[in-house]
């Protein structure tokens, strides 16, 4: 597919005003030592630079006309005077072995129903019978007591399915989870309804950035801001100072209201996921080189 001029460049130009002010911020917060609870999570947990969020480029087969203008510069792009695209030939083997599974695990968290109701308790399975100095968050107040906590965690079933959430509960919760997910269980275990399984999608586009172009992964990682911030709201951290107002799950309102933004969320995130597993198929397809 050849892209016009005008058409790519407002891609580009959509896709800084998607990533940059976030990316930027943290950059800026970075330099002058500071952190920020919500927004910095995207960047240290998921580990794709702020650099590379920034920069444009098409997926894997895809070519930009282009100009002596346009400065677009990365070791796997084919250039020519008026032409620009990836080299399929610099894919790396083991970039196409990544997009095998990660387009196994999209397809069978599509195949798979939803399970709702887990109303974002691993946050609170985090910190549950902890002591104040073993609270994750340092610097962060709780909304309610040690033991109120424990209570209502104690009210509660969980159900967490992600490996990675589940695996920070603390030693009293990890038993009381109705499920015991592992790293070798994830494409058994993820689904669709899961706020973190939809974050991921950021995850697993930034890995197979760039063959996969820089549009979807902006697409990832506004879904995973929106995401980042449900999850904190309705955790037990005070967060108002930073302007997120609670989601009280520990009421019977605050759950309601989780549940409905977290079907919100799961039916932005499946677009998303198709088009992942679509791009994710390609690369699979794709000839390579063993690097």
């Amino acid at each position: 597919m050849l892209l016009p001029r005008a058409t790519w460049h407002a891609l580009a130009h959509a896709h800084h005003a998607r990533v940059a002010p976030m990316a930027d911020a943290t950059l800026v917060r970075r330099a002058r030592g500071q952190t920020h609870a919500v927004d910095d999570f995207l960047f240290s947990y998921y580990n794709f630079p702020p650099g590379k969020l920034k920069q444009w480029l098409p997926p894997l087969g895809t070519t930009l006309e282009i100009t002596e203008a346009d400065l677009i510069d990365h070791p796997f792009v084919l250039r020519t005077p008026t032409t620009l695209t990836l080299n399929p030939e610099l894919l790396p083997d083991k970039t196409r072995q990544l997009a095998t599974w990660v387009a196994t695990l999209c397809r069978n968290i599509l195949d798979r129903p939803p399970r709702f109701r887990c109303f974002g308790l691993h946050e609170w399975a985090m910190v549950y019978r902890q002591t104040p100095e073993q609270i994750r968050h340092q610097g962060h107040a709780l909304r309610l007591t040690p033991d109120q906590l424990a209570s209502f965690v104690d009210s509660q079933a969980l159900c967490c399915t992600h490996y990675d959430a589940y695996r920070f509960f603390t030693p009293p919760a990890s038993p009381l989870n109705a499920f015991q997910p592992t790293l070798e269980t994830r494409l058994e275990m993820e689904q669709g309804a899961c706020l973190h399984a939809n974050m991921d999608l950021y995850k697993w586009a930034s890995k197979l950035w760039p063959w996969i172009g820089s549009t979807l992964v902006g697409q990832t990682f506004a879904l995973a801001v929106e995401g980042r911030i449900l999850d904190m709201r309705a955790s037990p951290y005070d967060l108002a100072h930073l302007g997120y107002d609670p989601i009280p799950i520990e009421t019977p309102e605050g759950r309601q209201t989780y549940e409905q933004a977290q079907r919100h969320l799961a039916e932005k995130a499946l677009p998303i996921r198709q088009a992942l597993a679509q791009a994710a198929e390609l690369l699979q397809s794709t000839h390579h080189r063993s690097a």
